[in-house]
């Protein structure tokens, strides 16, 4: 590809599928530039240097997410259902990106994070606000939504398998070596490990946490006042 026809895009595109193959460690400027067949003093137009690629790579999986929502459909607990399953599904297609999805943010002021980004969370905090909470405690359950969503996905997501070939999941997943009397729980949930659902896991968790969120905070806190009591509390 000559540099006259390189774009922003294309070059960032470039470098995520190239972690996608080998994972972050083989990205480097020069190895992108052979990827695009340019010189790699090509890519300084288009990234400052690797930290700015990283950072544009960021912002290209949050962009992946915000178009694959497209516009807001149903009520606030569907769309929040359905901003996590876009968000599981194209962390599926670049999991090695995901580590640095959750961290590089975090270097920045929040109004330097990537525009997509920041209109993801937008859009959260917009859809937990139609259920009538206070700013105070939308963030509050906005917080702990990212928290689940995050943590599930590098945590409980991928885990790591020792031996692909291996039918067997206790070999599969290493977990034979481990001393039976010393981690007996370990050992009796390979099986589980092996058919681990992260699409129905990831909605069983939320429907657990958003069936936490009342639709109506009025309501819920009279709901909750002990019988015999009456008046505005």
């Amino acid at each position: 590809m000559a540099s006259g026809r390189l774009t922003r895009s294309k070059v960032l595109a470039a470098a995520i599928a190239l972690v996608d193959r080998q994972g972050l460690a083989a990205l480097t400027m020069r190895r992108l530039a052979t990827e695009l067949g340019v010189e790699p003093m090509a890519l300084y137009r288009y990234a400052a240097g690797k930290d700015a690629l990283l950072d544009g790579m960021v912002e290209g999986f949050y962009a992946e997410v915000m178009d694959g929502l497209g516009k807001p459909a149903g009520d606030w607990r569907r769309e929040l259902h359905r901003i996590a399953t876009v968000f599981c599904e194209v962390a599926d297609r670049h999991p090695a990106l995901l580590p640095l999805v959750v961290t590089r943010p975090l270097s920045v002021p929040m109004s330097r994070r990537p525009a997509p980004m920041l209109q993801l969370n937008e859009r959260m905090l917009d859809q937990i606000g139609r259920a009538g909470h206070d700013p105070r405690t939308t963030l509050r359950l906005y917080r702990s939504l990212v928290g689940f969503c995050l943590g599930y996905l590098l945590v409980e997501k991928r885990p790591v398998v020792d031996n692909p070939d291996e039918a067997d999941p206790l070999l599969r997943f290493g977990l034979h070596r481990l001393p039976v009397a010393e981690y007996p729980k370990l050992r009796e949930l390979a099986p589980l490990l092996a058919e681990y659902d992260a699409q129905a896991e990831l909605a069983a968790g939320l429907d657990v946490l958003i069936a936490e969120l009342p639709t109506h905070p009025g309501r819920a806190r009279r709901a909750r006042r002990p019988a015999g009591r009456s008046g505005a509390e």
